[in-house]
Parts: C-alpha cells; sequence; structure tokens
C-alpha cells in the first residue's frame, strides 16, 4: 500500500514511517524537515511540507492508499504551558488533521489512522486522579486541540480510527488495546502503539472506531497481552 504519515519526524511518526516501510508498504514520511530524517532511507519517500498549510497537505495526500496522522509538538511541555511553543501552532493537531480530511475528500482517499490520546473524549473520566491533574495544570491547551482533532476526524465521513495510548516512552514491550477505554499500564512505547497503527492501515474493515492503547503491567494473564504487531479485539483490556 502507498501510506502517507503526516508528522513523520516527531518520535511517533519515525516510529510508525519504520514499522510500515519494515512491512513492504510505500511510506512518503511528510514533514517540515522530512528529507533532513528520511533523506536516503529506503522504501520511504521524503516530502517537506507544513501540515497547517493545505497545499501542502494537497500534495502529499494525492495518489495515497491510506494516511497516518502523529502530530504533535516536540517540546517539553512545561515550556509549551508557560511560554508558548517556539515552532509548531498550538493547534497543529487540529489544523493539520482538517487539512488532511479535506485533501483526503478530495482525492478519494478513504483510509485514515489518527493517534490521539489517551484521557480525551470517551476516556477523559477514566484518567487516574493524578493525570487529571497534570492535563488540567499542564496540558490544557494541547488537550483541547486533540479534543477538536477528534471531532474532525469523528466528522469526516472516512473510513477512520483513533488511537489513544497513554503515556509514551521510547523503550520496548508490548501493547494492550482496547475498544472500551479499559488501560493497563499506564506507559506504552512508541514502536508497540506505531505496530497498532499499521495494523490499522492494513485492517480495512476495522473502522470508526476509538482504541485506547496502553502498557502491559505485572502480573497480568499472558493470554491478556497483546504483542506490539497485532491489534486485540474489542472488548480486550488494554494512549501520546
Amino acid at each position: 500500500m502507498k501510506v502517507l504519515v503526516v508528522g513523520a519526524t516527531g518520535g511517533s511518526g519515525r516510529a510508525v514511517v519504520e514499522t510500515l516501510a519494515g512491512r513492504g508498504h510505500e511510506v512518503t514520511a511528510f514533514a517540515r524537515r522530512a528529507g533532513a530524517v528520511f533523506g536516503g532511507r529506503s522504501g520511504v519517500r521524503a516530502v517537506d511540507g507544513d501540515a497547517t498549510v493545505r497545499e501542502d497537505v494537497d500534495r502529499a495526500v494525492r495518489g495515497q492508499d491510506a494516511v497516518v496522522v502523529a502530530l504533535g509538538i516536540s517540546e517539553h511541555p512545561l515550556r509549551v504551558r508557560l511560554l508558548g511553543s517556539a515552532g509548531t501552532p498550538l493547534d497543529v493537531r487540529s489544523r493539520g488533521t482538517a487539512a488532511v480530511v479535506a485533501a483526503m475528500r478530495e482525492h478519494g482517499v478513504r483510509r485514515l489512522v489518527v493517534q490521539s490520546s489517551y484521557g480525551v473524549g470517551a476516556t477523559r473520566d477514566r484518567l487516574p486522579l493524578s493525570s487529571r491533574v497534570v492535563f488540567a495544570l499542564l496540558l490544557r491547551p494541547q488537550i483541547d486541540d486533540h479534543e477538536r482533532q477528534e471531532d474532525a476526524v469523528r466528522a469526516s465521513g472516512l473510513d477512520w480510527s483513533l488511537v489513544q495510548p497513554v503515556t509514551l516512552t521510547d523503550g520496548t514491550g508490548e501493547a494492550v488495546v482496547s475498544a472500551t477505554g479499559d488501560a493497563a499500564g499506564m506507559r506504552v512505547s512508541r514502536r508497540a502503539v506505531a505496530a497498532v497503527l499499521a495494523d490499522l492501515v492494513e485492517d480495512r474493515g476495522d473502522h470508526q472506531r476509538s482504541l485506547a492503547v496502553s502498557g502491559t503491567r505485572r502480573g497480568l494473564a499472558p493470554d491478556a497481552r497483546q504483542g506490539p504487531s497485532r491489534t486485540a479485539s474489542p472488548g480486550q483490556a488494554g494512549s501520546s
């Protein structure tokens, strides 16, 4: 498949680009500095562009079979909260996703997979108290933008899936995926989440639902775990 990854140079974006390319897909990596990161990478076409500029996004979406959105702000959240983002708009997730949706409609591309965050929408009330405090004091503007992003996805009319990972890490480990909003461990590796995103790209029948993605916790029964290369079925225990 020809798959576009929007936000390809962030931690999650890089992970999903590598996962998709490793599975043999024709990957287009789209970001402001995509060429500097992926130039020369076999199986990956790097396209420099701004996700908030519709002309840039339109050019990247044309000819794709599916799109993965992994937009975010890489700066420390405390700095962003106090001083604002130095280089990325605070509404990059919603604006970029809206541009992607418009371009996909224009070019007849149906499959959309978007990484959001656990604690948004239906999982808002499932956050532990400590996480609710962090969200309220530190992450509120970014979480509000995730809410707008999810609204745009749900109203898109496309074949969409939303992925809500818990706190992301650069480690390894398995993922637990839930269609009911359940979370096991509150940390999960970007590699494991990337595998879930790639699974959803390949699964054309898994549409119009949101999946919570968490890490395994100590003592979890082996048959309740999902390896990072598979997506769990609805209701199985299972966020950016």
